[in-house]
């Protein structure tokens, strides 16, 4: 079973800038891709995540249909990417945060007032600081404040593996300079 006639004018109208054509689009395929993601994922904020990812990307790569296959075909190929893609995000960023909570439980959380910390705190917002700015932000957006990667890279107005670059040099620099200051190893 084909594109039906409808899809297939949904698709020209779209790539000629018309919203309310891709909207049918989306509508049309919305149940079957949010399904895809929420079984890929087992969570139902990051399927609705990844849906709407998948349909972003497919606006923009909207050109690049060649209409061979099924829009509903290469749609549901784009939605599969996203999710590959988001698991090894995912899971690059688990494996991330544990080595740093393993390595570096003082940079995770801020010591509490009084608690003897205050020295160690002190070293740590030291070596924060000497690092460069876009090092610093990525460290704060991720580890402080808790973001992923792919929403520090959107803050950053960088890529994903620029904010994990940035992240992993970081780490780097700050081991070195907090083992340089106070002799502490990991």
């Amino acid at each position: 079973m084909g594109d039906t006639d409808e899809e297939k004018a949904w698709v020209l109208q779209s790539r000629n800038g018309d919203p309310a054509a891709f909207e049918s689009l989306i509508r049309t395929h919305q149940r079957m891709i949010h399904s895809l993601t929420f079984r890929m994922t087992g969570s139902m904020a990051d399927a609705e995540d990844l849906a709407q990812e998948a349909f972003i990307r497919a606006y923009r790569q909207l050109d690049s249909y060649q209409g061979t296959a099924k829009f509903s075909s290469w749609l549901y190929r784009i939605a599969v990417n996203a999710c590959l893609n988001w698991r090894q995000r995912e899971t690059r960023r688990e494996q991330i945060h544990a080595s740093w909570a393993e390595s570096n439980e003082a940079l995770r959380s801020e010591p509490e007032p009084g608690a003897g910390d205050d020295t160690l705190s002190r070293e740590v917002q030291a070596a924060l600081m000497k690092l460069p700015a876009k090092q610093r932000a990525a460290i704060v957006l991720t580890v402080y404040d808790g973001h992923n990667h792919a929403e520090a890279a959107q803050i950053l107005g960088c890529s994903e593996t620029t904010v994990s670059w940035r992240v992993f040099a970081a780490r780097r620099k700050l081991k070195h300079l907090l083992s340089s200051q106070g002799g502490r190893n990991e």
